[in-house]
C-alpha cells in the first residue's frame, strides 16, 4: 500500500498550487484522507481532511484559501492551494485512516498510512 504526494514546488506569495496524492495497492474510497504539513523545526500540522462521504475540514489558518477534494474512481485525493502565504512553506503529507470509519479525523496518530511528502515553498 502506497500514498504517492507530487505537486510542490516554488511559488510567489499570492499564487496557487495544486497537490495531488496517488493511493496504489488498495482502495481509499471508505477512509479519511488528509493533509499534513511540517515546517522546518516545527511540528507536524493539520491542513485538512475529507471524509468518505465528502465532509472536509480545514485548519483555520488555511480556511478559504485551500480545498481539499477526492476522485474515488481514480484513488486519489488533492488539495488545491491558493492565495498562497510564505508561511504556507512547508513538506506537505498525505495521510489515510484505514482503521477508523471514514470520518474526520484530524489528529496525526489517528492516521496510519502516509505518504512521502512534496516541499511547497512561498516566496515573499
Amino acid at each position: 500500500v502506497q500514498l504517492q504526494a507530487s505537486g510542490g514546488g516554488l511559488v510567489q506569495a499570492g499564487g496557487s498550487l495544486r497537490l495531488s496524492c496517488a493511493a496504489s495497492g488498495r482502495t481509499f474510497s471508505t477512509d479519511a484522507m488528509g493533509w499534513f504539513r511540517q515546517a522546518p523545526g516545527k511540528e507536524r500540522e493539520f491542513v485538512s481532511a475529507i471524509s468518505w462521504s465528502g465532509l472536509t475540514e480545514y485548519a483555520d489558518s488555511v480556511k478559504g484559501r485551500f480545498t481539499i477534494s477526492r476522485d474515488t474512481d481514480k484513488n486519489t485525493v488533492s488539495l488545491q492551494m491558493d492565495s498562497l502565504k510564505p508561511e504556507d512553506t512547508a513538506v506537505y503529507y498525505c495521510a489515510a485512516d484505514t482503521i477508523g470509519l471514514g470520518d474526520i479525523v484530524t489528529k496525526v496518530f489517528e492516521y496510519n498510512y502516509w505518504g512521502q511528502g512534496t516541499l511547497v515553498t512561498v516566496s515573499s
